[in-house]
């Protein structure tokens, strides 16, 4: 497979997010769903509805989001809209809780290492094409999170999110956390996850990476720490195995004194086999070229 492109810049704002956009190319088509983190009540390191209220307008996108499937403010619909409203959201989008009402939408895997089926918001059918639009950061289960969790955990229905965290053993919240798996089958079932969605939508999605607020926590922890690194830039590319790999090489080779930091949280949750069980499944590569 030959080398995926990814685009980067050190800037940081509304308007470079729209130029990352346009270096990939292609117009999104139809109906764009706009899948983000809307930030988890408490949290301060999210990214806020007025910077990239530019983009989704451009792409006259929908802000897309699903239920959890742990304690807190966003494991009902009517909960996580009423925090939706709170953070700002419903002042600039009409956002699409897409797993507010079931029956869930089942996207088969055939080739899943773990998880052979994928349990999605339905409303997601609702979209002829998808701009994942990740805040890259730490992650206390993932070791990160990026383009390849917003598209398995982030798309998943609370149901989903259950049966990817479990790999596969149970849909139900309430005994989750007493059927966690080994921690790389977690991994996997991500990988697998994420390449249902990618899968769907085909030549149809494209990823930007927003590397800024780099707390070691994600942004679903009402408790976070605040940042360790200081921000790096933006990067976007068709490719979400290739965009998550370059995000992590700029962590690895940085020289910011929070780095060891950043790593370590990676390492602790051998976050780096996510992009290795994605890279097995084909559909994206870990070879890219930086495009500055």
């Amino acid at each position: 497979m030959e080398k995926s492109k990814v685009y980067f810049t050190k800037e940081i704002t509304p308007e470079s997010v729209i130029e990352m956009y346009n270096k990939l190319g292609i117009k999104l088509p139809g109906r764009v769903a706009v899948k983000l983190h809307s930030g988890e009540k408490g949290n301060q390191n999210y990214i806020k509805p007025e910077f990239v209220k530019a983009i989704v307008d451009y792409v006259n996108g929908t802000v897309v989001e699903c239920n959890t499937a742990y304690g807190g403010a966003r494991n009902s619909t009517e909960k996580h809209k009423e925090l939706i409203k709170e953070h700002g959201w419903t002042k600039y989008f009409n956002v699409d809780l897409m797993d507010a009402e079931g029956p869930d939408l089942m996207l088969e895997i055939p080739n899943g290492k773990v998880i052979k089926e994928n349990f999605v918001g339905k409303n997601l059918k609702n979209y002829d094409s998808m701009l994942v639009l990740s805040h890259f950061k730490g992650h206390p289960m993932g070791g990160f999170g990026g383009a390849l969790k917003q598209l398995s955990i982030g798309c998943s229905s609370s149901e989903g999110k259950a049966w990817i965290h479990s790999a596969g053993k149970t849909k139900d919240q309430n005994i989750l956390w007493d059927n966690l798996p080994e921690q790389d089958r977690f991994l996997e079932a991500m990988a697998d996850a994420a390449s249902s969605i990618v899968n769907y939508f085909k030549d149809k999605i494209v990823f930007i990476n927003v590397m800024c607020n780099l707390s070691v926590d994600c942004d679903c922890c009402a408790v976070a720490e605040d940042p360790c690194m200081k921000d790096i830039g933006i990067l976007a590319s068709l490719d979400p195995i290739a965009i998550d790999q370059a995000c992590i090489d700029l962590i690895y080779n940085s020289k910011d004194p929070g780095r060891d930091h950043f790593v370590q949280r990676v390492e602790r949750q051998h976050g780096i086999h996510t992009i290795e069980a994605a890279s097995k499944l084909g559909f994206g590569t870990r070879e890219y070229e930086l495009i500055v």
